[in-house]
């Protein structure tokens, strides 16, 4: 439906050029959202993908194996959408203080957003009210080192930013003067928490994303704070008990058809266009997550009835597999201290994965190896490839 502008435009200096700022207007659009039968019944359907993902973390036999690396793997994910070339390997070799092959602020960045990820979970698990404090919050961890710490972490901007080009008289797209951000932001705070009119928590997800990222209320890191408002808001709500929708992918291979229906909402309104962008990804991304634990419970299963059948060695390995599925990527003195075996014994384990070609060793060195689980780590990487 087209409404018309949702905003208004406001003209204002910055770098020494003048420029058309968009304003948006509070949430709900007016007239209200049109649930015809397609969009409802992309509603319908997202909300029974919602349901399987949700379930799935149950039925895993560890879920915290899942969580450790799909988190880590939405975070290479966001991070390349905003140009970062850190793979999974690369923050993995960083978190356990190895030289990473990526540049080291592109993957202290991606490590900056699992931090303020886990940080944002564990603050509304504790009852903290998903508000804009917490959005600064998870701001101030994201830029706390490395690129973007010299643009004012966890604090709302005091300068006029843009979209796209060179300069701001060439942007695709010129956010609200700074002046008006806090007005702004307060009104989304205000949207996320009423329930009148009563709308879907994952209608709500979809409308409060674009809004955000309208308002653009950081000089730095909108795009990954406004897509862990997305999941942000869905744990808030209880619709999932897990952190394990994270839509990057699907905007990252759709970047453009994004980027189009943004832009299509702030000049006709057509809020249904974009709802049904964003749940058939909800969809897509909930049924991915899914056959992807499923994928890695298989291949977990088959690796160790493989182990079991080597007989008496087969006992070291097991506990060394059972380290491996924690961190795909690993150094024998990990596995010793995770597995309570000697190092020797760790080392004897290990070498059994690698003669079955379940582990593989990464570094070609004598001391100081670090050793990959190949299948584990080639599935966690599907779609990461850099832009």
């Amino acid at each position: 439906m087209h409404r018309g502008a949702t905003g208004r435009f406001h003209n204002t200096s910055t770098a020494g050029e003048t420029v058309r700022a968009f304003v948006p207007e509070p949430l709900p659009p007016n007239p209200p959202l049109a649930f015809d039968g397609p969009l409802q019944m992309a509603l319908e359907q997202a909300l029974l993908a919602l349901g399987r993902l949700d379930s799935i973390t149950t039925l895993l036999p560890d879920p915290d194996l899942f969580l450790y690396s799909y988190v880590r793997k939405e975070a290479v994910l966001s991070s390349q959408i905003e140009g970062t070339q850190s793979s999974l390997s690369d923050l993995l070799l960083f978190e356990m203080k190895e030289a990473p092959g990526a540049p080291l602020d592109d993957v202290r960045e991606v490590s900056n957003y699992v931090a303020a990820l886990e940080h944002g979970i564990k603050r509304l698990r504790g009852g903290f009210p998903l508000s804009n404090r917490l959005l600064r919050e998870i701001h101030g961890i994201l830029l706390s080192h490395g690129r973007g710490s010299d643009k004012a972490p966890g604090e709302f901007r005091r300068s006029q930013n843009w979209v796209g080009g060179t300069r701001p008289g060439k942007a695709l797209f010129v956010p609200p003067p700074h002046q008006q951000v806090e007005e702004c932001m307060a009104a989304l705070e205000r949207f996320l928490h009423d329930d009148k009119p009563a709308l879907p928590v994952l209608v709500k997800a979809g409308m409060a994303h674009v809004q955000f990222e309208t308002i653009h209320p950081f000089l730095d890191g909108n795009g990954r704070v406004g897509r862990l408002l997305i999941t942000f808001l869905l744990c808030h709500a209880g619709v999932l008990q897990e952190p394990t929708l994270y839509l990057s992918l699907y905007f990252k291979e759709r970047r453009d058809e994004y980027y189009r229906l943004l832009e299509e909402v702030r000049r006709t309104g057509d809020w249904e266009e974009w709802l049904a962008f964003f749940l058939e990804g909800v969809r897509l991304t909930a049924d991915g997550a899914v056959t992807t634990a499923r994928r890695l419970v298989e291949i977990f299963q088959k690796d160790r009835s493989r182990i079991e059948k080597k007989g008496r060695a087969a006992g070291s390995a097991l506990r060394v597999h059972d380290v491996l599925k924690e961190r795909p990527l690993v150094g024998l003195q990990e596995v010793s201290r995770r597995s309570r075996l000697s190092f020797p014994t760790s080392t004897s384990g290990m070498k059994l994965l690698i003669d079955l070609g379940i582990a593989r060793e990464l570094t070609g060195k004598r001391r100081n190896r670090i050793f990959g689980y190949d299948r584990y780590l080639k599935i966690l990487s599907e779609g990461t490839e850099p832009l």
